[in-house]
């Protein structure tokens, strides 16, 4: 292993060779020797690593490396209060003072204190701290509420198909489960003892001489086929053929999505049995759950967006039709009905979708950007950019929230500049100040009352 002297000549050596060849800059000086890093005996002339991995610390001539630059002298024409600890502690001094770890005492000024919480900075400081303000602008302010939903039916538009009377499937038209149909479609042949039997009692009754000129004889008879569901087109065919038909066609009762097939050929459908279910999806009702606390800025006719996760990009807008009076106590949430048109059946029963309501105003209010409002709990503020590098604290009252703004109801006035950046650091500057000024009164001689001496000092004259 070299020894250290011939380490130092062998790197002056080569110092004195690359000066020759290629003159060194003031400012990058070059490296006598390279030491390792843990302070152990070791030295390399080339730069190295230890075992494991760290690099060797090059070691510079005093001569070679520049002076760092000498700090500035507090300005004689400004009024210094007292000195501060330059690592933020609460520690002052009224002279000039070190640390333990030989840094000075940092100066405050009279022009940088204010009973009202101003703070002036430098604009090194302001530009190094990433300050940015901007003014407090009049704007509409869009609040939007999001929340999750999933598709259903309207109850008010599903039908069902079922037997009022024992009867017997002749024949099921082509017709499945899933297909669309309209109303009047048929749907299947159906014979009935008891719907055959009201058949020809109608027709004998407007056959009769005798009833056919009775109005209530005839109307008698057709209430029964009527309350035995025969459809409307059955009976005007009888009253147009004057025949009993062997079996009845039953249609569709309205356009829609056939959501239920029961009906086969040649079964028996007993009183009550749902052959068909026939739902229209033309319009359809959004089921949406909303938070307790944003019950109260919804109201009925609202119009909602609702956007489906199967059709991303496309929206669909409804209205709210109702707002359920029950509330979930184990989500906090409400129920909330969205009735939205369904044109071209695109909606599905059961479908997931995101609904978005807009409750802000469209009037504009007093806004400003939500990175500027600081809250600590109690309240809320923000911080007033007076120029010149002055900032002053500014209790303000927010109200609704939304695209990255907030409302401001009191507190400030349009134009207004408020900070948005870095404001934590100038309101913690503030408070370090707030602070270092309420001990450096409380520490101060001057501060002491003169009762308390004058107390004392009576205390030991009348021991």
């Amino acid at each position: 292993m070299f020894s250290l002297r011939s380490l130092r000549l062998l790197a002056l050596a080569g110092l004195c060779f690359a000066s020759f060849a290629f003159p060194a800059t003031a400012e990058q000086p070059k490296p006598l020797y390279y030491r390792d890093p843990s302070g152990a005996p070791n030295w390399s002339a080339v730069p190295k690593k230890t075992v494991d991995g760290r690099d060797y610390l090059p070691v510079y001539d005093d001569a070679a490396v520049p002076a760092p630059p000498k700090k500035a002298a507090p300005d004689p024409s400004r009024k210094i209060l007292y000195y501060r600890n330059p690592m933020g502690l609460p520690d002052t001094s009224p002279v000039p003072k070190k640390d333990s770890m030989g840094m000075d005492y940092v100066p405050v000024y009279a022009d940088e204190q204010s009973d009202d919480g101003t703070v002036k900075l430098s604009p090194g400081k302001i530009q190094r701290s990433g300050v940015v303000s901007e003014p407090v602008m009049r704007q509409p302010l869009h609040v939007r509420i999001k929340a999750p939903g999933v598709i259903q039916l309207d109850e008010r538009r599903v039908s069902v198909i079922a037997m009022r009377s024992e009867s017997f499937v002749e024949k099921v038209a082509d017709v499945t489960t899933g297909s669309i149909v309209k109303a009047g479609q048929p749907l299947m042949q159906i014979y009935s003892s008891a719907i055959a039997a009201a058949s020809a009692e109608y027709l004998s009754t407007i056959n009769s001489k005798t009833t056919s000129g009775v109005e209530a004889f005839g109307r008698g008879s057709r209430q029964r086929l009527v309350n035995l569901d025969v459809p409307d087109q059955v009976i005007a065919d009888m009253d147009r053929t004057r025949t009993t038909p062997v079996s009845v066609q039953w249609t569709a009762p309205r356009d829609g999505v056939v959501l239920e097939r029961n009906a086969i050929e040649g079964m028996r459908a007993n009183v009550g049995d749902v052959l068909f279910r026939i739902a229209d999806i033309s319009l359809v009702w959004a089921l949406v759950e909303l938070p307790e606390r944003d019950l109260g800025r919804i109201a009925q006719g609202q119009k909602v967006t609702i956007r489906a996760r199967a059709f991303p990009g496309r929206n669909f807008v409804g209205t709210i039709a109702v707002i359920y009076p029950q509330l979930n106590r184990d989500t906090r949430t409400t129920r909330v009905r969205i009735e939205l048109a369904n044109p071209d059946m695109k909606l599905l029963p059961d479908m997931y979708v995101d609904a978005d309501i807009d409750v802000g105003g469209d009037g504009p209010v007093l806004t400003v950007p939500e990175s500027a409002v600081l809250d600590n709990g109690e309240h809320k503020l923000v911080l007033l950019d007076k120029g010149d590098g002055r900032f002053a604290p500014r209790d303000v009252d927010v109200g609704q929230r939304g695209d990255g703004r907030v409302e401001i109801t009191n507190g400030l006035t349009e134009g207004d500049k408020v900070v948005t950046s870095a404001n934590f650091l100038i309101d913690a500057e503030s408070n370090l100040r707030a602070a270092l000024k309420g001990f450096a009164a409380a520490s101060s001689p001057a501060a002491q009352p003169e009762s308390t001496t004058q107390d004392h000092t009576a205390m030991g004259d009348h021991q």
